[in-house]
């Protein structure tokens, strides 16, 4: 949620910033602002899109060489000029930016008010700059005021500050939210990821929770801990490029993520398993192999997309690897005191790796001596750098808020665990185990052609875009691609939908059925075909109109159906790969046609990392 930028050098700040903003817009937001000081501190922010806050700032004094910007998520204080960001101090001497909550604020705010304190803005940050002012009439140091006054605050927190008076520095903590410092020659970057950072230097530091960085004009910086201790940086090389951030002649990000999908899988493959040899070799898993392939419970956390990639999980694990799993969004999972074993292996699952409510599940886990195995797509991020162990799906950045690429690395990856760990158990035969893996090698060009589908769908989609409800069911490793598919829908189109195992609809959801709703079937199960069929014409009889999802060639569906949009056949615990790429497709084309923002949603951000 919310993007932060800073920059100090030698060039212009205002362009670095501003560009730096517009790729941060994936994240989403609601207003947005930059500081910039020549001299003076120059603050211009705006409600709305960043093309409004450049348009603002046609024509104002924007030069300078040090500045700060930000996208803002409204928390504390609705989306208006007066509460977007940068927020200044009541001397007009500090700008701050700030992504997370400051959960103790109004206590703050109430001292502060005490001591002359006249607050504009409803929000938690402009309490937390004060806070810093009125710590500096003891402690003249931008450095120590930062540190007591962080060292005050209940919540979370990523944010930037500059100095009227001192035009050579600035200051970047974080605890909770993500911060990366981009190091450049004679030049410094700060940004919540690193897309704005890539076109201007591969070479990145990860601040580490309760972490600060003083970052000077000169060339140099340093890093403490909130405790005023002394870090040493370590300097990561980005492997992202560019040119993986542009839209490559596609219309939309999202567009592009759903057809970059049969490389994504290749790239999470690659190195980690051999069909021929009949080998799958993950090195994180082989590292703790021991506890993982003796647990007698795998507990998997995550939010969102990713708690459906978990749910498959599930299936994979249990059905290959005979190993007990549950599945817990990481949301419940941290307040509900659940039963944690020290023998336990906990898979925390992210695209981003910086979602709050799962590092708050690990920190929890990992308190109760569990094994944590993280799975996301974000090098550096926190969750990567949390876990005893992981993978990285390899997905390369993701900028569509609603996640497609992402779902299919991680099923990908959680596929490999399962096999991994199956093998080593002797619970699946040589045999049946090179049959899925040969199916895994060929999947980027099953999937490759089930994007040929895209015309075809984009059809159906003409018919459905005003629907005002839409169901979507399927059986075993499809029921959580169903409810991946709603998901799709509603992040995108706004149409309220639902998914459900098949079995369920009996159970509440066929009193909605009629003519006017239409309910997507994933009916690719050969063990549940003809209680699929059953479903089918239970749906008819009420009128509903059915579009099924069906594997190549079937002719019983056809006949029965309004739609049929023909996929690949593959294993079955391998048809969530297949049977996805239609729902994305369908979502996508109904939202354009609804005249929706398919990249940047309402109400929603790329990466939840504030509760």
């Amino acid at each position: 949620m919310c993007g932060i930028v800073g920059y100090i050098g030698n060039r212009e700040a205002f362009p670095v910033l501003l560009k730096g903003l517009k790729r941060l817009e994936y994240r989403g937001y609601d207003s947005a602002g930059i500081a910039v000081l020549n001299g003076s501190l120059h603050v211009y922010k705006k409600a709305g899109k960043v093309t409004e806050l450049e348009n603002f700032t046609n024509g104002k004094d924007v030069a300078a060489t040090i500045g700060i910007g930000h996208t803002r998520w409204a928390t504390h204080g609705v989306p208006n000029d007066t509460n977007a960001h940068p927020h200044l101090s009541n001397s007009g001497d500090l700008a701050l930016i700030h992504n997370g909550i400051i959960e103790n604020y109004d206590a703050l705010k109430k001292e502060l008010q005490k001591r002359g304190y006249v607050f504009s803005s409803d929000t938690d940050t402009e309490v937390l700059v004060n806070l810093i002012e009125e710590i500096r009439k003891d402690q003249p140091s931008l450095e120590d005021a930062v540190r007591t006054a962080l060292n005050e605050v209940v919540g979370a927190y990523a944010i930037v500050v500059i100095d009227r008076n001192d035009p050579d520095h600035l200051i970047a903590a974080r605890k909770g939210s993500p911060l990366v410092l981009g190091v450049g020659e004679d030049e410094f970057f700060v940004a919540s990821d690193a897309s704005p950072i890539i076109e201007y230097t591969q070479n990145v530091v990860y601040l580490d929770d309760q972490e600060y960085a003083c970052i000077s004009r000169d060339g140099s910086f340093f890093i403490k801990t909130l405790g005023n201790v002394e870090k040493t940086p370590f300097i990561h090389k980005l492997e992202m490029s560019l040119e993986a951030i542009e839209k490559g002649g596609f219309e939309h990000f999202m567009l592009k993520e759903i057809y970059e999908q049969p490389k994504v899988i290749a790239d999470a493959l690659r190195g980690r398993m051999s069909a021929s040899q009949g080998w799958i070799k993950l090195g994180g898993l082989t590292e703790y192999s021991n506890r993982i392939e003796n647990a007698e419970r795998i507990l998997i956390t995550a939010c969102g997309t990713s708690w459906h990639s978990a749910l498959i999980a599930e299936y994979l694990i249990e059905d290959l690897a005979r190993v007990p799993v549950e599945v817990e969004y990481a949301s419940e999972f941290r307040y509900r005191n659940p039963i944690i074993f020290e023998n336990d292996v906990v898979i925390a699952i992210s695209q981003s790796g910086e979602t709050a409510d799962t590092l708050a599940a690990i920190e929890l886990a990992k308190d109760r001596q569990a094994l944590i195995y993280g799975i996301c797509n974000v090098i550096g991020s926190s969750i990567a750098r949390m876990s005893h162990a992981g993978s990285y799906t390899h997905a390369g950045p993701e900028i569509g808020v609603a996640s497609t690429k992402a779902f299919t690395a991680q099923i990908t990856i959680l596929t490999l665990i399962a096999l991994q760990i199956a093998k080593a158990k002797g619970t699946v035969s040589a045999t049946k185990l090179r049959e899925i893996l040969y199916e895994l090698e060929n999947m980027p060009k099953k999937i490759e052609q089930t994007l040929k589908l895209d015309a075809q769908i984009q059809e159906i989609a003409k018919i459905y875009k005003d629907a005002s409800n839409f169901l979507y069911l399927g059986r075993g490793y499809n029921f959580p691609v169903a409810l991946e598919g709603a998901l799709k829908l509603k992040e995108i189109s706004y149409i309220h939908a639902e998914g459900y195992p098949a079995a369920e609809m009996k159970h509440g959801p066929i009193a909605l059925i009629d003519e006017n709703m239409p309910v997507v079937f994933l009916a690719t199960n050969a063990s549940a075909y003809e209680k699929i069929i059953s479903n089918i014409q239970e749906v008819k009889a009420r009128k509903g109109k059915v579009i099924a999802v069906v594997n190549e060639g079937d002719t019983h569906i056809r006949s029965l159906a309004d739609h049929v949009i023909e996929v690949p056949a593959t294993e079955e615990v391998l048809s969530p790969l297949v049977t996805i790429v239609p729902l994305q497709l369908l979502s996508y084309h109904i939202a354009i046609l609804r005249g929706c923002n398919v990249d940047q949603p309402r109400n929603l951000a790329k990466s939840v990392t504030v509760e």
